[in-house]
């Protein structure tokens, strides 16, 4: 089959402003061969390095952007953990900025978190201890300083995690990292007009979260990624501030669910169609016995407060990555597995205390005139570091009832991971039926959830709306666990 092309791309976006543009992929007749980031396996040395840095990077055409990154220009190394296991980090900032290194979907302590109370001034390092006695699960870190976090991510402080038991190639799943196991990292930026990366928020993406129309994967405009002749398995992290994906193959191939947030599922689940919001993470497996290339699409889903927080419609598609089978590479894993290890969540809820969130926005004139950064909050309350807004028990279970208003948010638990009850009162979509950290609010969802780590009144966890923007400016609230 052909690939979509630029043009392609471009003509989907036909009857939208120029402020909802859709993403192009910008691919071109040579289109480059997809990189991974580089992988720090820290799996047996039970030891890794993070240095937050300054660069420049060449996205596409001759401009270098100045970038900021772990270890790189932009973004940062994959690191390979290892489950069960006590990992040493020290994590360095040369930038002339606080940073921070969050750990979204590591359950640890409050005080080794990475949130905004673990800020690391220029010239410090912060040597947290990673003990992990979670599931296999592909999380990600990023930096996570209060006001900042939404400008720091864009520019590229971020990177992804593999929380690994060394079984994989036990349960049947491709495990060759780059090969058949690819990192996906999906990113939607904007480019001026001299190819470089801009991040000019005003009114609109302060309100709505900023959304770009340029599409990258793992740093990289117009790359192609060339996938063995059989079974794929794609870890795919949305990292985008505010965008929502829809996304699907070309061919209408289905995706072959085998992981959430948190960890494996029972079995595969075969799906034409995978949600994934900001922060949230899947694997699939993408079967290419058939030797035919296929496209990664997804719907330009509409989210904003003008469209109301059921405004999930589709716009129309734009392309994300090709997938280009490569018959030289090798093939491992040539057959989809029956059934996975882990376990679905059945947390005992019924008797658990009840607690309701209410994600809020102001509007009119208050929003539009507002520079002070509490135009979003929680329950009407603005996030404020000094405030713990309330405690928790440890190993107790609650029930919590979370509402958005005005549009669709993604909510993220910092520490834990949760079992999604319902969304609106009806059974949890296919995606949110596994363990999960974040989860779309699109109208009311009820968690269960468990406080398995401490987090002190001096190092709370986080509970906030993934849509960075929103985030920075208020839509935050912090809890302890004791």
């Amino acid at each position: 089959m052909s690939l979509v092309n630029r043009r392609e791309a471009i003509g989907y976006a036909a009857g939208f402003a120029a402020a909802a543009m859709l993403p192009a992929a910008a691919f071109s007749d040579a289109r480059q061969k997809l990189e991974y980031p580089p992988l720090l396996d820290a799996s047996k040395s039970g030891l890794f390095q993070l240095q937050a840095q300054s660069g420049t990077t060449r996205f596409h055409g001759n401009a270098a952007s100045e970038t900021i990154g772990y270890n790189q220009g932009y973004l940062g190394p994959t690191i390979r953990l290892q489950t069960g296991a006590e990992t040493r980090v020290e994590v360095r900032n040369t930038l002339n900025e606080p940073v921070s290194a969050h750990w979204h979907g590591l359950l640890v302590a409050g005080e080794f978190d990475g949130g905004p109370h673990q800020a690391i001034a220029p010239g410090n390092t912060w040597a947290p201890v990673l003990s992990l006695d979670q599931p296999p699960a592909t999380a990600w870190y990023h930096s996570h300083v209060h006001g900042a976090t939404a400008r720091q991510v864009m520019f590229g402080l971020a990177g992804v995690l593999h929380v690994t038991d060394g079984e994989d190639d036990n349960r049947g799943l491709p495990s060759a990292y780059g090969v058949d196991d690819l990192t996906l990292v999906l990113q939607d930026r904007q480019f001026n007009r001299r190819d470089g990366l801009t991040y000019d928020v005003g009114m609109h993406q302060s309100m709505n979260g900023f959304r770009g129309d340029a599409m990258l994967v793992n740093g990289q405009a117009g790359a192609s990624a060339a996938v063995p002749k059989g079974i794929v398995r794609c870890r795919v992290v949305n990292g985008s501030n505010a965008r929502i994906y829809r996304l699907s193959l070309s061919d209408a191939r289905p995706f072959h669910l085998v992981a959430t947030d948190g960890g494996f599922l029972d079995r595969p689940v075969a799906l034409n169609r995978v949600m994934l919001a900001p922060g949230e993470r899947v694997e699939v497996l993408i079967d290419f016995t058939d030797g035919q290339d296929s496209v990664l699409m997804s719907d330009d889903i509409a989210n904003s407060a003008m469209s109301g927080m059921m405004g999930g419609g589709s716009g129309g598609r734009f392309a994300v990555l090709p997938f280009t089978v490569d018959t030289t590479l090798p093939v491992r894993i040539g057959a989809l597995p029956d059934t996975l290890d882990g376990q679905l969540p059945d947390l005992a809820s019924r008797d658990a205390p009840v607690r309701r969130l209410s994600l809020d926005m102001s509007m009119g004139m208050g929003m539009m005139m507002s520079r002070s950064g509490n135009q979003f909050s929680i329950n009407g309350a603005p996030f404020d570091q000094n405030t713990v807004n309330f405690a928790t028990s440890l190993n107790g279970t609650e029930r919590w009832i979370v509402s958005g208003d005005m549009m669709m948010h993604p909510f993220h638990i910092h520490g834990v991971r949760f079992q999604v009850l319902s969304e609106n009162g009806r059974q949890p979509r296919a995606e949110n039926r596994g363990w999960k950290d974040t989860v779309l609010v699109a109208g009311e969802v009820e968690l269960a959830i468990t406080f398995d780590k401490p987090a002190s009144n001096s190092a709370p966890y986080m509970y906030h709306c993934h849509i960075l923007e929103h985030e920075d400016g208020g839509m935050m609230g912090q809890f302890s666990v004791a």
